[in-house]
C-alpha cells in the first residue's frame, strides 16, 4: 500500500501523535475480564480487529476470524505479508474520512477502545533473539575508552555485522520494571573479582525488527530477499551492567550483563509504514563481500530520544539521535545472520544495537554520554548521573515525520528497582 499523507480520518487525531492513519501500528490488548486480541493503534485509540473481523468487515480477505483473537501475533504475522498488508490496507480504508461504513455504524463504539482503557500485552512471543553492534559511532566510542583511540575498531567491525545471541526469556514489555542485576566484578585496582549488584546499570537506545516468515534450516536469505521476512519494528532497550560486561566478555562476549532484561514498545510498526521514510546508508568501505551487497535505500530516518527520571523529578531528555546513522542495514543483518543456513522462526526479534549518532548529544547510552562516569550528565533537577541509578526511570520514544503526519512507536518507559 503506497501512504497517502494527504489522507485524513473521520477519527480526531491529534497532530503530535504517534499513530496516525499512516500508520496503523499492530499490537495485542485486553480489556477487563476480556480475552486478549490483536488491536491497531490510531490517534489515542485502538481498533479492535476482532470485533471487525466478527462484524464482517474483514470478510473479502478471507481470513479466519479467530487469528484475531490471539494472546500474540505470531499467527498473524505467519499468513504471509500479502494478507497482513491486505488487513492494514482495509482498515486505513474503514477509517479514512470518506469512508462511512463504520462512520455510521451504530455500535461503533464496540469497535474502538480508548487507549487508557487498553492493557497492553507483549505483542509476540519471541522464540529467539539477536541483538547486533551496528553503529559505527558508538563502536568507535567504546573503541576509544576501552582500547585505542587510533584503532578503536577490530578488524572485523566493517567486513561484517557483528552480533551475538541473546536471551528471548527476559525481553518484557514497555511498564515492567525490573531489579539492579548481580554479578561478578573487577575493577582495574582489585586483585580478585568480587560479586554484588551491579554499580554502572546502562541503557542502550536501540531498535528491533521482528520476522514473520521461517527460511528452513540450511537456507540463507538475500538482502534482496530479507524484506519478505520482516513484519516491523518496535523500540528496544538492552540494558546492560557495564562493570558485569566488563569482566565477564572477553572471550565470548555479553552473557550476565545483558540478559537480565530488555525493554520493547508495545505496537509494531510495519514496515510498510515506514516505506516514506527510507533513506540512504553511511558509505561502507571497504567494499562488502557479494552477499552483504545490496540495492537502494535500506535505512530509515527515525528520529529517537532518551529521557532519565528520577523517582521524585521530571524527565530529562539525555540523548536525541537517529535510526538513519546505523552502519550495517537490516537487510544485510539478516542476511548475515542466515548466511550459513541458520534457520529463523516466526516472531523472532533481532535488534540493532546501539544507535548512536556524530555529536555528543546522539550518543545511545550513558557510558558514551558520561563518557565512562567522566563528564557526568545533569537532569533537570540538578542531580547528576554517570549510570542509572535505582528508582529512576528510562523513557525512549522515536519517530518519523513527513509532511505534517508523524509515524510514531508509543514508548518504552522503564523503572529500574534496586537489587533483590
Amino acid at each position: 500500500m503506497t501512504t497517502d499523507f494527504s489522507k485524513k480520518s473521520w477519527l480526531s487525531i491529534a497532530a503530535d501523535s504517534d499513530f496516525s492513519l499512516q500508520n496503523l501500528p499492530f499490537g495485542i490488548f485486553k480489556t477487563g475480564d476480556k480475552k486478549p486480541r490483536i488491536g491497531v493503534a490510531i490517534g489515542d485509540q485502538v481498533i479492535d480487529t476482532w470485533q471487525l473481523a466478527k462484524r464482517g468487515y474483514l470478510d473479502e480477505l478471507d481470513i479466519p476470524k479467530s487469528i484475531f483473537r490471539k494472546k500474540y501475533l505470531n499467527q498473524f504475522m505467519a499468513l504471509g505479508k500479502e494478507k497482513t498488508s491486505a488487513v492494514r490496507a482495509r482498515i486505513f480504508q474503514l477509517f479514512e474520512e470518506g469512508n462511512r461504513e463504520i462512520r455510521e455504524n451504530a455500535d461503533q463504539d464496540k469497535l474502538l477502545v480508548a487507549m487508557e482503557d487498553a492493557e497492553m500485552m507483549m505483542p509476540v512471543k519471541v522464540g529467539d533473539y539477536t541483538d547486533f553492534y551496528s553503529s559505527i559511532e558508538h563502536a568507535t566510542n567504546v573503541g576509544t575508552m576501552f582500547r585505542d583511540p587510533n584503532n578503536a575498531l577490530l578488524p572485523n567491525w566493517r567486513h561484517l555485522p557483528v552480533g551475538y545471541h541473546g536471551r528471548a526469556s527476559s525481553i518484557v514489555l514497555s511498564g515492567t520494571p525490573l531489579h539492579r542485576p548481580k554479578g561478578q566484578t573487577k575493577g582495574p585496582d582489585d586483585e580478585a573479582p568480587k560479586y554484588g549488584p551491579s554499580q554502572r546499570v546502562d541503557f542502550e537506545l536501540e531498535m528491533a525488527f521482528v520476522t514473520c516468515k521461517e527460511n528452513g534450516l540450511g537456507n540463507q536469505i538475500s538482502t534482496e530477499q530479507a524484506e519478505e521476512y520482516i513484519f516491523g519494528f518496535c523500540l528496544f532497550n538492552d540494558w546492560s551492567a557495564r562493570d558485569i560486561q566488563t569482566w565477564e566478555y572477553v572471550p565470548l562476549g555479553p552473557f550476565l550483563a545483558k540478559n537480565f532484561g530488555s525493554s520493547i514498545s508495545p505496537w509494531i510498526v510495519t514496515i510498510d509504514a515506514l516505506e516514506a521514510f527510507r533513506c540512504a546508508g553511511p558509505d561502507q568501505q571497504p567494499a562488502v563481500l557479494d552477499y552483504l551487497q545490496y540495492e537502494g535505500n535500506k535505512n530509515y530516518d527515525i528520529n529517537l530520544s532518551v529521557a532519565i527520571m528520577p523517582e521524585a523529578g521530571e524527565e530529562t531528555v539525555v540523548c536525541n539521535s537517529n535510526f538513519k546513522h546505523m552502519y550495517w542495514n537490516v537487510n544485510q543483518q539478516l542476511a548475515h545472520h542466515t548466511v550459513n543456513g541458520c534457520n529463523i522462526s516466526v516472531g523472532d526479534m533481532y535488534a540493532s544495537g546501539t544507535i548512536s549518532g556524530p555529536t555528543e548529544d546522539s550518543y545511545g547510552s550513558m557510558l558514551e554520554l558520561a563518557w565512562k562516569g567522566t563528564k557526568p550528565v545533569k537532569l533537570a533537577n540538578g542531580e547528576e548521573r554517570k549510570f542509572i541509578q535505582d528508582n529512576d526511570t528510562v523513557v525512549m520514544n522515536g519517530s518519523a515525520e513527513k509532511e505534517g503526519v508523524r509515524v510514531g512507536f508509543g514508548e518504552v518507559r522503564t523503572k529500574l528497582l534496586p537489587a533483590k
